[in-house]
């Protein structure tokens, strides 16, 4: 994996530990040679995963739609690269060319919207990279249950139940997404297998 798309929050929580927590992902990303690719902005999680990330020696490639470039002191003029999209979708997009996989830290709407995208996509077969969840201090538990809900229910099928790949350390997820084998695509079944 050369680079990774980073999902997490631009807010920055009461809780002490999330701020660090983003930080010393994007420094330990530097370290294995992982680019980092972001939504560029510079408050929060977000902020903290680049300065972690820069201070390590490590590329950051923000992707910044104009409406957020536009306000003050909230585009990162600080990444190695800095790209302006037109909108949320766009960026989006972007995030999923320029990466090899897709990670997700704590974070709220905005961060579920990109982590879901990243899961359909990947059932269907617009991309075949990792789907990684860090799940630091349990954040994710409710989230992880319920992903496990639709598929003892049905909604997601057999083949597709392991594309969100959960751990509770950086480490030992990033391993199994480098392991990571892509699943058959729905974009590959035949109508009978859906």
């Amino acid at each position: 994996m050369n680079r990774l798309a980073v999902y997490c929050g631009s807010a920055t929580p009461a809780d002490p530990r999330y701020v660090p927590l983003a930080r010393a992902t994007g420094a330990a990303l530097a370290e294995r040679g992982i680019g980092v690719v972001y939504g560029g902005g510079t408050r929060g999680l977000m902020g903290a995963l680049a300065e972690g990330a820069l201070s390590a020696g490590g590329e950051v490639i923000g992707v910044i739609p104009e409406a957020l470039a536009a306000t003050a002191e909230v585009a990162n003029h600080a990444c190695t690269e800095l790209i302006t999209v037109a909108n949320m979708h766009e960026r989006k997009l972007r995030f999923t060319d320029l990466s090899d996989g897709f990670l997700t830290l704590p974070g709220g709407v905005g961060t579920m919207d990109e982590l879901w995208e990243a899961m359909s996509w990947a059932q269907l077969g617009y991309h075949t990279k990792p789907v990684g969840l860090l799940n630091s201090f349990g954040f994710y538990d409710g989230l992880v249950a319920f992903n496990r809900t639709m598929a003892e229910t049905g909604f997601v099928r057999s083949v597709h139940q392991n594309i969100m790949l959960v751990d509770t350390e950086l480490e030992p997820l990033l391993d199994r997404m480098i392991a990571y084998q892509p699943h058959r695509p729905i974009f590959a079944m035949a109508a009978e297998e859906l």
